[in-house]
C-alpha cells in the first residue's frame, strides 16, 4: 500500500460523510415540494410542528445545563491535569452532546414537514405518500450517519489519538438518553391519556379532533419516536465506531497496519454508498403493503454493502476471515429484522394470538401479551450470541494469519462484525422515521375530516409504520449488544494500559465479594431505571387524563363538535412532566459506574458492566417487542377482526396497548442507550478508577 493510496482512503470517510449530508438535504427539498393540503390540514400541521419545536427547545435547555456541568468536571479532571489545560476530552464531550441533539432536531423538523404532505398525497396514489414518508425518514437516517461519521473522523484526525475522542461517545450517549427518555415520557403520557379517555371512556375514534390530547399525542410521535430515536441512533453509531477503533489501536500496535484503526470509518462509508444506491428500489408500484417496497430497498442496500465490503477488506486488510466476520454482522441485522417482524406484524401467530385473547377481556389480553414479550427475547439473544461467537471465531482465524494473539484477533473480529451490522444503519433509520411520519399523517387525515378512501390508504401505511418502528428498535438493541462487548473490551484494554499489563492478563474474578456486589448492582440498575421511567409515564398520564376529563365536563359542545378543545393545555402538561421526571433516571447510569469504580475498584466496574448489559438488553427486547405486539394487536382488531372498532375485544386491545406503550416507547428504547452510556462513562473514567479507586477487599 503506497502513501498516496493511504491518503485517498483517509479521505473516503469525510467525503462520504459530506455526501450523506448533501443527499439528506436533497431529500428534504424533495419532501418540501409537495403540497400540505387544504386549510384544515395546514392548521393541524402547524400546531404539531410548532408544539414539537417548543418542546425540544425546552428539553435542550435542560440537557444543555447538565452537559455544561459535566464538561467542566471533565475539563478539571482530565484536561487541566493531563493535557496542559487544552480542552480535548471536554470539547469532545460537548461535540457529542451537541451533535446528538442536532441529529434529533433535524429529524423532527423534516418529519413534521412530511406528515401533512404524506396525508394529502394519499388521495392520488400509493407511490407518492410512500415516497414522501420514506424520504422524510431517510433524511434522518442519512443526516445521522453522515454527521456521526464526520464527528468521529474530524476529531480523530484533529487529535491523532482515539483515546482522546472517547468523550464524544459519552456526550452523545448522555444527550441521547435525555432525549429518548424525555421524549418517551411526553409521547406516552399524551398517548395513554388520549386512549383512556377518548377511546375507552368516550368511545370516540383515535385522532378524533374532539379529544383535547390529540395534538399532544401527535407531537409526541415527533419528539419521542423521531427526535429521541435520532439522538439515540447517532450515539449508537458514534460509540460503536469509537469502540471498534480502540480495538484497532491495539492491533495496530503489533502489526503497524494503520487500516485496522480506520477500517470502522471505511466500513461506514460503504454503508452510506449502499444506502444511497438502494433508495430508488423503494417504490410502491402496485404493492398494497408498504413493507414490500421498503423490504426491497433493504435487500438492495444489503447486497451492495456485501459486495462493497468484500473489495474494501480485500484491498486494505487482506483477510477473507474478517470479511466473513463482517458478513456475520450484516446477516445478524437481517435476522433480527425478520424476528422482530414476526413478533410484531399482524400476519403472524403472536399478534393474532393477542388479538384473539382480547375477546375474553383485558386481563387475558395482558397475560397473552406478556407471554409474547417474554418469549420474544430468545431468538434475538441467540442471534447476538451467535454473532459474537462467529465474529470471534473468524477473528481468531485471522490472528493465525497475522501471527498475533488469538484473543486480540478474536476481539477485532467481533468489532468487524459490529461494523457490518452498523453498515445498514442509514436504511434502517429511514424505515424508522417513516413510522411516526405516517402515524402523524393518519392523525391529520382523521382530524381534518379527509375522505374515507384517503384515510383507509393512510391507515395501511400507519400499520406498516408501527412495524418499522419496532424493527428499528430491534436493530438498535442488537447492535447495542455487540457494541457493549466492544466497549467492555476497550475498557479492559484501557485498564491494562494504565496498570502496565497485557490485556489478556486482565481477570475479572467473579468469586470475590466486591465483584458479586457489582454484579448484583449492575443487574439491578436496568430494573430500577425502568421503574422510574414507567412511573414517570404513569404520573404524567394521570395529569393528562384528568385534564381531558375536565375539558369534557367543563367545555360545553366538545362532544357535539361545536366547541374546540384546548389542545395546548395537554401539550403543556406533557412538556412539564417530561422535563421534571427525566432528570433522576437519566443521571442514574452516569453516577452508578462512578460509585462502583471509586468505592469497589476498576475491576468491579467490569463485573458491573457485564450484568447491566445482560439484564438491560433482555429487558429492552422484552419491552420493545412486547409493547409493539400489543399495539399491532389493537390495530389488527381495528381492521374488523374479532368485532372491530368499538367491540369489547377492541376495548381490551386498547387497554393492552396502553400497558405496552410506556414499555415500547419510553423504558425499552431508553435501556439500550443506558447500556452504552454506562460503558462510555466507565471507559472515560477508567484512568481515574485505576488511580483513585478503592480496593476494599484487596
Amino acid at each position: 500500500m503506497t502513501a498516496e493510496n493511504l491518503f485517498y482512503f483517509e479521505l473516503l470517510a469525510p467525503i462520504t460523510g459530506i455526501i450523506a449530508l448533501v443527499f439528506a438535504i436533497y431529500l428534504a427539498f424533495q419532501v418540501n415540494r409537495y403540497d400540505i393540503g387544504p386549510e384544515k390540514m395546514r392548521e393541524i400541521y402547524m400546531a404539531i410542528r410548532e408544539s414539537s419545536k417548543a418542546y425540544l427547545i425546552q428539553q435542550y435547555k435542560t440537557i444543555g445545563i447538565v452537559s455544561a456541568i459535566l464538561a467542566v468536571v471533565l475539563y478539571v479532571t482530565f484536561d487541566l491535569q493531563g493535557h496542559n489545560g487544552t480542552p480535548l476530552v471536554s470539547f469532545s464531550f460537548l461535540v457529542g452532546a451537541l451533535f446528538s441533539l442536532a441529529a434529533g432536531y433535524v429529524g423532527m423538523d423534516v418529519a413534521t414537514r412530511a406528515n401533512a404532505r404524506t396525508a394529502y398525497a394519499a388521495q392520488e396514489s400509493l407511490d407518492v405518500p410512500l415516497k414522501i414518508g420514506y424520504y422524510g425518514g431517510l433524511v434522518m437516517g442519512l443526516f445521522n450517519v453522515g454527521l456521526s461519521l464526520l464527528a468521529v473522523t474530524g476529531l480523530y484526525y484533529l487529535y491523532g489519538e482515539v483515546e482522546l475522542i472517547v468523550g464524544l461517545g459519552f456526550g452523545a450517549s448522555l444527550s441521547a438518553l435525555f432525549a429518548q427518555l424525555g421524549g418517551g415520557i411526553f409521547t406516552k403520557a399524551a398517548d395513554v391519556g388520549a386512549d383512556i379517555v377518548g377511546k375507552v371512556e368516550a368511545g370516540i375514534p383515535e385522532d378524533d379532533p374532539r379529544n383535547p390530547a390529540v395534538i399532544a399525542d401527535n407531537v409526541g410521535d415527533n419528539v419521542g419516536d423521531v427526535a429521541g430515536r435520532g439522538a439515540d441512533l447517532f450515539e449508537s453509531m458514534t460509540a460503536e465506531n469509537i469502540g471498534a477503533m480502540l480495538v484497532g489501536v491495539s492491533l495496530y500496535a503489533v502489526t503497524n497496519n494503520f487500516f485496522f484503526i480506520i477500517f470502522p470509518l471505511l466500513a461506514r462509508s460503504i454503508g452510506i454508498i449502499g444506502t444511497i444506491i438502494g433508495v430508488p428500489f423503494v417504490r410502491a408500484r402496485n404493492w398494497k403493503d408498504p413493507m414490500v417496497p421498503m423490504r426491497n430497498g433493504m435487500i438492495a442496500t444489503t447486497l451492495i454493502i456485501v459486495v462493497g465490503m468484500y473489495f474494501l477488506i480485500d484491498y486494505t486488510i487482506l483477510s477473507m476471515n474478517l470479511y466473513f466476520a463482517a458478513l456475520i454482522g450484516i446477516v445478524a441485522s437481517l435476522l433480527i429484522f425478520l424476528v422482530t417482524e414476526y413478533y410484531t406484524s399482524h400476519k403472524y401467530r403472536p399478534v393474532k394470538e393477542i388479538s384473539e385473547s382480547s375477546t375474553t377481556g383485558s386481563a387475558v389480553n395482558i397475560i397473552s401479551g406478556f407471554s409474547v414479550a417474554l418469549e420474544s427475547t430468545a431468538l434475538p439473544v441467540i442471534i447476538i450470541v451467535g454473532s459474537l461467537l462467529g465474529g470471534y471465531y473468524f477473528g481468531g482465524l485471522f490472528s493465525a494469519e497475522m501471527d498475533i494473539g488469538y484473543h486480540l484477533g478474536g476481539i477485532y473480529g467481533t468489532a468487524v462484525a459490529t461494523m457490518g451490522m452498523l453498515s445498514v444503519a442509514g436504511m434502517i433509520l429511514g424505515m424508522d422515521g417513516f413510522g411516526p411520519i405516517v402515524d402523524n399523517a393518519a392523525g391529520i387525515a382523521e382530524m381534518s375530516g379527509a375522505p374515507k378512501e384517503l384515510r383507509e390508504r393512510i391507515d395501511s401505511f400507519d400499520a406498516a409504520g408501527n412495524t418499522t418502528k419496532a424493527l428499528t428498535k430491534g436493530y438498535a438493541l442488537g447492535s447495542a449488544g455487540l457494541a457493549a462487548l466492544l466497549l467492555f473490551q476497550a475498557y479492559l484494554a484501557e485498564y491494562a494500559k494504565e496498570v502496565g499489563i497485557d490485556v489478556s492478563s486482565v481477570v475479572v474474578d467473579l468469586v470475590r465479594p466486591e465483584m458479586i456486589a457489582a454484579l448484583f448492582i449492575g443487574g439491578l440498575l436496568p430494573f430500577i431505571f425502568s421503574a422510574f421511567a414507567i412511573r414517570a409515564v404513569g404520573k404524567a398520564a394521570f395529569k393528562v387524563v384528568e385534564e381531558v376529563r375536565r375539558q369534557f365536563r367543563e367545555i360545553p359542545g366538545i362532544m357535539e363538535g361545536k366547541a374546540k378543545p384546548d389542545y395546548s393545555k395537554c401539550v403543556e402538561i406533557s412538556t412539564i412532566a417530561a422535563q421534571k421526571e427525566m432528570i433522576i433516571p437519566a443521571l442514574m447510569p452516569v453516577i452508578t459506574p462512578l460509585i462502583i469504580g471509586f468505592l469497589l475498584g476498576p475491576l468491579a466496574v467490569g463485573a458491573f458492566l457485564i450484568s447491566a448489559t445482560v439484564t438491560g438488553t433482555l429487558l429492552a427486547f422484552m419491552m420493545n417487542t412486547g409493547g409493539a405486539a400489543w399495539d399491532n394487536a389493537k390495530k389488527f382488531i381495528e381492521t374488523g377482526q374479532f368485532g372491530g372498532k368499538g367491540s369489547e375485544a377492541h376495548k381490551a386491545g386498547v387497554v393492552g396497548d396502553t400497558v405496552g406503550d410506556p414499555l415500547k416507547d419510553c423504558a425499552g428504547p431508553s435501556l439500550h442507550v443506558l447500556v452504552k452510556l454506562i460503558n462510555t462513562v466507565s471507559l472515560t473514567f477508567a484512568m481515574m478508577f485505576v488511580l483513585y479507586g478503592a480496593q476494599l477487599f484487596a
